[in-house]
Protein backbone atom coordinates (compact mmCIF):
# COMPACT_ATOMS: atom_id res chain seq x y z
CA UNK A 1 0.00 0.00 0.00
CA UNK A 2 1.27 3.37 -0.56
CA UNK A 3 2.60 5.21 2.04
CA UNK A 4 0.66 8.59 2.74
CA UNK A 5 3.87 10.74 2.66
CA UNK A 6 4.39 9.35 -1.12
CA UNK A 7 3.52 11.62 -4.19
CA UNK A 8 0.90 10.17 -6.19
CA UNK A 9 1.76 9.14 -9.49
CA UNK A 10 0.03 11.72 -11.25
CA UNK A 11 1.50 14.24 -8.75
CA UNK A 12 4.88 13.60 -10.98
CA UNK A 13 6.48 15.58 -13.69
CA UNK A 14 6.42 13.13 -16.64
CA UNK A 15 9.68 12.85 -18.92
CA UNK A 16 9.09 11.61 -22.23
CA UNK A 17 11.46 9.50 -24.49
CA UNK A 18 13.40 12.87 -25.14
CA UNK A 19 14.57 11.57 -28.67
CA UNK A 20 12.98 12.87 -32.14
CA UNK A 21 10.47 10.67 -33.06
CA UNK A 22 11.94 8.04 -36.08
CA UNK A 23 9.45 9.47 -38.92
CA UNK A 24 10.84 12.86 -38.70
CA UNK A 25 14.60 11.84 -38.01
CA UNK A 26 14.55 9.84 -41.25
CA UNK A 27 12.66 12.83 -42.84
CA UNK A 28 14.94 15.10 -42.16
CA UNK A 29 18.33 12.78 -43.31
CA UNK A 30 16.23 12.06 -46.38
CA UNK A 31 16.11 15.62 -46.90
CA UNK A 32 19.82 16.16 -46.13
CA UNK A 33 20.74 13.20 -48.45
CA UNK A 34 18.42 14.35 -50.96
CA UNK A 35 19.94 18.17 -51.22
CA UNK A 36 23.50 17.26 -50.56
CA UNK A 37 23.35 15.35 -54.01
CA UNK A 38 21.45 18.26 -56.30
CA UNK A 39 24.09 20.86 -54.38
CA UNK A 40 26.96 18.60 -55.95
CA UNK A 41 25.06 17.69 -58.94
CA UNK A 42 24.85 21.73 -59.37
CA UNK A 43 28.24 22.86 -58.62
CA UNK A 44 29.32 20.14 -61.22
CA UNK A 45 26.85 21.76 -63.96
CA UNK A 46 26.88 25.09 -63.22
CA UNK A 47 25.77 26.20 -66.53
CA UNK A 48 23.37 23.39 -67.08
CA UNK A 49 21.39 24.06 -63.86
CA UNK A 50 22.31 27.97 -63.85
CA UNK A 51 23.09 28.86 -67.46
CA UNK A 52 19.39 30.91 -67.78
CA UNK A 53 19.73 32.94 -65.04
CA UNK A 54 20.91 36.36 -64.77
CA UNK A 55 24.97 36.84 -63.75
CA UNK A 56 24.01 37.94 -60.04
CA UNK A 57 21.15 34.89 -59.45
CA UNK A 58 23.97 32.81 -60.79
CA UNK A 59 26.25 34.00 -58.26
CA UNK A 60 23.84 33.32 -55.73
CA UNK A 61 22.91 29.98 -56.67
CA UNK A 62 26.54 28.83 -56.18
CA UNK A 63 27.54 30.15 -53.01
CA UNK A 64 23.83 28.82 -51.58
CA UNK A 65 24.70 25.26 -53.23
CA UNK A 66 27.96 25.62 -51.50
CA UNK A 67 26.49 26.29 -48.27
CA UNK A 68 23.85 23.73 -48.78
CA UNK A 69 26.46 20.86 -49.70
CA UNK A 70 29.00 21.67 -47.27
CA UNK A 71 27.67 22.68 -44.26
CA UNK A 72 23.26 22.32 -44.16
CA UNK A 73 23.10 19.31 -45.90
CA UNK A 74 25.39 17.02 -43.52
CA UNK A 75 23.75 18.84 -40.09
CA UNK A 76 20.55 17.72 -41.36
CA UNK A 77 21.71 13.77 -40.85
CA UNK A 78 24.05 14.80 -38.04
CA UNK A 79 21.39 16.65 -35.89
CA UNK A 80 18.49 14.38 -36.88
CA UNK A 81 20.22 11.44 -35.65
CA UNK A 82 21.72 12.94 -32.58
CA UNK A 83 18.16 14.31 -31.74
CA UNK A 84 17.39 10.57 -32.47
CA UNK A 85 19.66 9.91 -29.58
CA UNK A 86 18.36 12.12 -27.14
CA UNK A 87 20.25 15.41 -27.76
CA UNK A 88 17.77 18.35 -26.99
CA UNK A 89 20.66 21.11 -28.19
CA UNK A 90 20.64 19.05 -31.58
CA UNK A 91 16.78 18.83 -31.61
CA UNK A 92 16.30 22.37 -31.62
CA UNK A 93 18.90 23.28 -33.85
CA UNK A 94 17.77 21.06 -36.05
CA UNK A 95 14.42 22.53 -36.49
CA UNK A 96 16.42 25.63 -37.72
CA UNK A 97 18.43 23.37 -40.37
CA UNK A 98 15.23 22.48 -41.49
CA UNK A 99 13.58 25.40 -42.01
CA UNK A 100 16.72 27.11 -43.55
CA UNK A 101 15.99 24.27 -45.73
CA UNK A 102 12.70 24.93 -47.03
CA UNK A 103 13.16 28.46 -47.27
CA UNK A 104 15.86 27.77 -49.84
CA UNK A 105 14.17 25.36 -51.65
CA UNK A 106 11.26 27.42 -52.03
CA UNK A 107 12.90 29.94 -54.00
CA UNK A 108 14.89 26.99 -55.83
CA UNK A 109 11.99 25.81 -57.28
CA UNK A 110 9.88 28.87 -58.37
CA UNK A 111 12.42 31.01 -59.15
CA UNK A 112 15.28 28.74 -61.17
CA UNK A 113 14.22 27.73 -64.83
CA UNK A 114 12.62 24.99 -64.76
CA UNK A 115 15.49 21.78 -65.39
CA UNK A 116 16.83 18.53 -64.56
CA UNK A 117 16.98 18.98 -60.70
CA UNK A 118 13.54 20.26 -60.75
CA UNK A 119 11.65 17.12 -59.10
CA UNK A 120 15.08 16.96 -56.84
CA UNK A 121 14.17 20.10 -55.45
CA UNK A 122 10.70 19.76 -55.10
CA UNK A 123 11.28 16.29 -53.12
CA UNK A 124 14.10 18.24 -50.16
CA UNK A 125 11.57 20.77 -50.01
CA UNK A 126 8.54 18.72 -49.27
CA UNK A 127 10.78 16.45 -47.16
CA UNK A 128 12.08 19.41 -44.97
CA UNK A 129 8.41 21.16 -44.68
CA UNK A 130 7.21 18.00 -43.30
CA UNK A 131 10.26 17.01 -41.74
CA UNK A 132 10.07 20.89 -39.54
CA UNK A 133 6.52 20.57 -38.94
CA UNK A 134 6.97 17.31 -36.88
CA UNK A 135 10.10 18.40 -35.34
CA UNK A 136 8.62 21.11 -33.80
CA UNK A 137 5.49 19.44 -32.63
CA UNK A 138 7.45 16.76 -31.20
CA UNK A 139 9.85 18.93 -29.45
CA UNK A 140 7.81 21.39 -26.94
CA UNK A 141 6.90 18.74 -24.42
CA UNK A 142 10.70 18.57 -24.14
CA UNK A 143 10.95 22.57 -24.81
CA UNK A 144 8.25 22.68 -21.39
CA UNK A 145 11.23 21.51 -19.05
CA UNK A 146 13.48 24.19 -19.88
CA UNK A 147 10.92 27.34 -19.12
CA UNK A 148 11.97 29.51 -16.19
CA UNK A 149 15.69 27.23 -16.74
CA UNK A 150 17.53 28.19 -19.80
CA UNK A 151 18.80 31.77 -20.81
CA UNK A 152 16.31 33.92 -22.61
CA UNK A 153 16.81 37.64 -22.34
CA UNK A 154 19.78 38.46 -24.88
CA UNK A 155 18.56 35.51 -27.43
CA UNK A 156 14.70 37.22 -27.35
CA UNK A 157 16.11 40.60 -27.82
CA UNK A 158 18.63 39.65 -30.43
CA UNK A 159 15.96 37.79 -32.76
CA UNK A 160 13.39 40.59 -31.70
CA UNK A 161 16.36 43.35 -33.35
CA UNK A 162 17.54 41.33 -36.11
CA UNK A 163 13.89 40.70 -37.42
CA UNK A 164 12.83 44.19 -37.22
CA UNK A 165 15.70 45.31 -38.98
CA UNK A 166 15.50 43.37 -42.02
CA UNK A 167 11.72 44.20 -41.78
CA UNK A 168 12.90 47.62 -42.28
CA UNK A 169 15.59 47.25 -45.11
CA UNK A 170 13.14 45.25 -47.31
CA UNK A 171 9.90 47.52 -46.73
CA UNK A 172 12.51 50.58 -47.56
CA UNK A 173 13.20 49.17 -51.06
CA UNK A 174 9.81 47.75 -51.25
CA UNK A 175 8.35 51.33 -50.39
CA UNK A 176 10.94 53.61 -52.94
CA UNK A 177 9.71 51.21 -55.72
CA UNK A 178 5.96 51.14 -55.10
CA UNK A 179 6.12 54.76 -54.50
CA UNK A 180 8.07 55.69 -57.99
CA UNK A 181 5.90 53.62 -59.83
CA UNK A 182 9.10 51.06 -60.95
CA UNK A 183 9.12 47.50 -60.97
CA UNK A 184 10.89 45.94 -57.38
CA UNK A 185 14.17 46.57 -58.02
CA UNK A 186 15.98 43.50 -56.35
CA UNK A 187 13.39 41.16 -57.96
CA UNK A 188 14.50 42.98 -61.68
CA UNK A 189 18.11 42.20 -60.93
CA UNK A 190 17.16 38.38 -61.00
CA UNK A 191 14.67 38.65 -63.40
CA UNK A 192 12.19 37.85 -61.33
CA UNK A 193 8.39 38.72 -60.83
CA UNK A 194 8.77 39.46 -57.50
CA UNK A 195 11.29 38.97 -54.93
CA UNK A 196 10.97 35.70 -53.35
CA UNK A 197 13.43 36.41 -50.51
CA UNK A 198 11.11 39.80 -50.17
CA UNK A 199 8.15 37.56 -49.89
CA UNK A 200 9.29 34.63 -46.94
CA UNK A 201 10.62 36.71 -45.12
CA UNK A 202 7.98 39.06 -44.56
CA UNK A 203 5.06 36.99 -44.69
CA UNK A 204 6.63 33.69 -42.36
CA UNK A 205 9.92 33.76 -41.70
CA UNK A 206 10.19 37.27 -39.96
CA UNK A 207 6.79 37.03 -38.20
CA UNK A 208 8.12 33.95 -36.51
CA UNK A 209 11.39 34.94 -35.75
CA UNK A 210 9.99 37.94 -33.74
CA UNK A 211 7.23 36.04 -32.62
CA UNK A 212 10.12 33.33 -31.21
CA UNK A 213 11.57 36.50 -29.60
CA UNK A 214 8.68 37.62 -27.83
CA UNK A 215 7.54 34.32 -26.69
CA UNK A 216 11.19 33.42 -25.02
CA UNK A 217 11.45 36.43 -23.28
CA UNK A 218 7.59 35.97 -21.86
CA UNK A 219 8.75 32.74 -20.85
CA UNK A 220 6.30 30.66 -23.19
CA UNK A 221 7.22 26.76 -24.22
CA UNK A 222 7.07 27.76 -27.65
CA UNK A 223 9.64 30.35 -27.11
CA UNK A 224 12.17 27.81 -25.92
CA UNK A 225 11.01 25.48 -28.79
CA UNK A 226 12.16 27.80 -31.27
CA UNK A 227 14.21 30.24 -30.20
CA UNK A 228 17.66 28.14 -30.90
CA UNK A 229 16.10 27.28 -34.58
CA UNK A 230 15.53 30.73 -34.96
CA UNK A 231 18.64 31.60 -34.24
CA UNK A 232 20.44 28.84 -36.82
CA UNK A 233 18.14 29.58 -39.54
CA UNK A 234 19.57 33.46 -39.05
CA UNK A 235 22.97 32.77 -38.42
CA UNK A 236 22.88 29.78 -42.01
CA UNK A 237 21.04 33.05 -43.63
CA UNK A 238 24.17 35.26 -43.62
CA UNK A 239 26.38 32.49 -45.02
CA UNK A 240 25.48 33.00 -48.68
CA UNK A 241 25.01 36.32 -48.35
CA UNK A 242 29.04 36.62 -47.17
CA UNK A 243 30.10 34.33 -50.33
CA UNK A 244 27.99 35.36 -53.49
CA UNK A 245 30.37 38.42 -53.63
CA UNK A 246 33.86 35.95 -53.33
CA UNK A 247 31.56 33.54 -55.91
CA UNK A 248 31.44 36.64 -58.44
CA UNK A 249 34.92 37.89 -58.00
CA UNK A 250 36.55 34.78 -58.43
CA UNK A 251 33.86 34.56 -61.96
CA UNK A 252 35.19 37.77 -62.81
CA UNK A 253 31.84 39.16 -62.37
CA UNK A 254 31.15 42.72 -60.09
CA UNK A 255 31.24 41.79 -56.40
CA UNK A 256 29.46 43.87 -53.82
CA UNK A 257 32.05 43.76 -51.31
CA UNK A 258 29.97 46.70 -49.46
CA UNK A 259 27.62 43.53 -47.75
CA UNK A 260 30.53 41.81 -46.03
CA UNK A 261 31.32 43.97 -43.38
CA UNK A 262 27.66 44.77 -41.56
CA UNK A 263 26.79 41.02 -42.68
CA UNK A 264 29.95 39.89 -41.38
CA UNK A 265 29.57 41.30 -37.89
CA UNK A 266 25.66 40.26 -37.96
CA UNK A 267 27.21 36.53 -38.65
CA UNK A 268 29.26 36.77 -35.61
CA UNK A 269 26.63 38.00 -33.33
CA UNK A 270 24.09 35.62 -33.96
CA UNK A 271 26.79 32.53 -33.85
CA UNK A 272 27.98 33.66 -30.31
CA UNK A 273 24.39 34.23 -29.21
CA UNK A 274 23.62 31.17 -30.44
CA UNK A 275 26.65 29.39 -28.83
CA UNK A 276 25.45 30.99 -25.46
CA UNK A 277 21.96 29.54 -25.74
CA UNK A 278 23.28 26.21 -27.20
CA UNK A 279 25.41 26.14 -23.79
CA UNK A 280 22.45 26.75 -21.36
CA UNK A 281 20.10 24.67 -23.08
CA UNK A 282 22.77 21.60 -22.80
CA UNK A 283 23.55 22.30 -19.50
CA UNK A 284 19.90 22.80 -18.26
CA UNK A 285 19.26 19.48 -20.33
CA UNK A 286 21.43 17.49 -17.85
CA UNK A 287 20.01 18.39 -15.06
CA UNK A 288 16.66 18.01 -15.45
CA UNK A 289 14.99 14.66 -13.78
CA UNK A 290 11.94 13.59 -12.96
CA UNK A 291 11.11 15.57 -9.59
CA UNK A 292 7.86 14.59 -7.29
CA UNK A 293 5.38 17.64 -7.05
CA UNK A 294 3.61 18.72 -3.80
CA UNK A 295 0.38 16.20 -3.91
CA UNK A 296 -2.40 18.68 -3.20
CA UNK A 297 -5.16 18.61 -0.88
Amino acid sequence: MMRPTDPRPQDRVQVSSGRLPLIWTWLSASAGVLAFAGSVFSLLQQTEIYGRETVLLFNAAIAQDVVNGLLVAPLLVILAFLARRGSMGSWLSLAGCLGFTAYNYLIYTFSIQFGPLFLVWTAVLGLSVFALAGTLASVVPEAAHLVGRAATGLTGWVLIATSVLFTLLWLNEIFRDLLAGAPSTSASIWDVPTNPVHVLDLAFFLPGVFTSGVLLIREHVWGHATALGSLVFLGLTTLPILLTPIVSFLRETPAGWATIMPIGALSVALWVVFGRQLRSTRRQSRSISTEPVPAHG
